[in-house]
This record gives structure tokens, C-alpha cells and sequence, in this order.
């Protein structure tokens, strides 16, 4: 089952996570840039909590913050962050919260939703579980992220070895079928650079990005990685080579 690889991708990272997740910390910051600076005496959803960078965040501002995510070990790494009496810790899968409705007073999910099969069913919940005249942000990625690495592979065999995300139009369709009158998506790019494609790949091994559907069986022999190396050197600017990200930050 996909959620059962993409949870154990989670929990084999989840010690080596912080170490790879500039990027990661990077969105998050974005999307808290859109989060009020009080947040006393709120209770605030973390969905897809990861290591708590978000919830810890969301603590400095006053809330109280129930962790949800569909990795344990990730959740093990949150609590030791953490640590708080204004935090709670949940395992569980964003399609299907084990809240009541209008449970909380504001929901956040950083980079998280893209690993639903269907945006539409994790938004569904969120709104759920949001009391009335409330806000919750997410961002995920989009289509074209990772492109270069993508294009590497591509001269090398058929296989997928990327992640496809959703079209921007497609997170648009989702958020207008759960919150059609009230809701907005912004979308941005995101560069960060790197010395070399082998240095791209064990970032993404090191969040537990590792799962991609239709990937090939076995090991990657030496030469094949000699050879994307080759071919992302097409890439190459003077920083650097590139990794390029297309985020959306939605808010319904």
C-alpha cells in the first residue's frame, strides 16, 4: 500500500530530517508569514507535522497545538522539540481525522498534502474539523518541481525516478470543490542550489522523499549515478546547479 511506503520513507528519515530540510524550513516559513503573530489561547491543527519547525512556531505564538502525522518516528522527533504542555501528539492519515467537527481554531499543513492521492479529500477534512469564519493555510508542491533532476534521469532509461506533482489548476479544482466562495492560492518558485545532483538526492533521501510510484526495483548501480551527475551538469549556473521547486500556498 502507498501510505504504508510513504510512512516507512518517513520513519526511516525522520533522525536525519532537520539535517537535509532547509527547503522544507524555508516553505514553512511562508506559509507563517500568513499566520497571525497572537495566537493565545488558540488550538491550532498541525497536519503532517513532521520534526514540529511549524508547531514549534506556532507554540512561540501562544497556541496550543495538536501534531498529526501519518509517521510515528517523525512524531517521536517532534516530541523531543517540543516538549510543551500546549502540545498533543496524533497519529493519523489527513484524509481521514480522528476530530470532531469545528474542532479547532486554525489548521496549518506545510508540505505534506502532496503525498494524498486526492487534494480534495485532505482539504475536505481540514475544513471539517475548522470551526466557523476560520482560517487554514497549506502548501504543496506543484508541477515542474524538481524538473532538472527529472530531465537527468530521463536520458538514462524510462523509469520514474521524480515524483509528478499536481498541475496548479488541478489545487485550484480542489480548493474551489471544498471552499468555493472563500479561498485563495498563491504560487511561488523556489531555488536552492547545490555543488552537485548527488548531493540533491541524499537531501531528498535525508527528508524521506524517497517514494516515488512506478519506480523501478533494485539498486542504482555507480555508473548511472556517474551519468545523471553528467547530465545535470547541463544545468549549471554560477551558483551552483539548480533544484527547482513550484510551490502553492492555498488558504481556505
Amino acid at each position: 500500500m502507498a501510505k504504508e511506503a510513504i510512512s516507512h520513507a518517513f520513519d526511516r528519515a525522520a533522525k536525519t530530517y532537520d539535517a537535509h530540510a532547509q527547503f522544507q524550513r524555508d516553505v514553512a516559513d511562508w506559509l507563517m508569514s500568513e499566520v497571525a503573530s497572537d495566537l493565545t489561547g488558540l488550538h491550532f491543527l498541525d497536519l503532517g507535522c513532521g520534526t514540529g519547525y511549524v508547531a514549534q512556531q506556532l507554540i512561540e505564538r501562544g497556541a496550543h497545538v495538536t501534531c498529526v502525522d501519518l509517521s510515528q518516528a517523525m512524531l517521536d522527533q517532534a516530541k523531543a522539540r517540543l516538549s510543551s504542555t500546549q502540545t498533543r501528539f496524533v497519529q493519523a492519515d489527513a484524509e481521514c481525522l480522528p476530530f470532531a467537527d469545528h474542532s479547532f481554531d486554525g489548521v496549518v499543513s506545510s508540505l505534506a498534502l502532496q503525498w494524498c492521492t486526492e487534494l480534495s479529500h485532505p482539504l475536505k477534512e481540514m475544513k471539517r474539523v475548522l470551526k466557523p469564519n476560520r482560517q487554514a493555510l497549506f502548501t504543496s508542491l506543484s508541477e515542474g518541481s524538481l524538473y532538472e533532476l527529472k530531465q537527468a534521469w530521463a536520458e538514462i532509461d524510462q523509469h520514474q525516478h521524480v515524483n509528478t506533482f499536481c498541475h496548479t489548476n488541478k489545487i485550484k479544482i480542489a480548493l474551489q470543490q471544498v471552499s468555493p466562495w472563500d479561498n485563495s492560492l498563491h504560487c511561488r518558485q523556489f531555488v536552492i542550489w547545490y555543488s552537485s545532483a548527488l548531493s540533491l538526492m541524499k537531501d531528498l533521501k535525508g527528508i524521506g522523499a524517497t517514494h516515488v510510484d512506478g519506480r523501478s526495483t533494485g539498486l542504482t548501480s555507480r555508473e548511472t549515478l556517474r551519468d545523471v551527475e553528467r547530465y545535470y551538469q547541463r544545468f549549471a549556473q554560477p551558483d551552483g546547479l539548480p533544484a527547482t521547486y513550484q510551490v502553492c500556498l492555498g488558504i481556505l
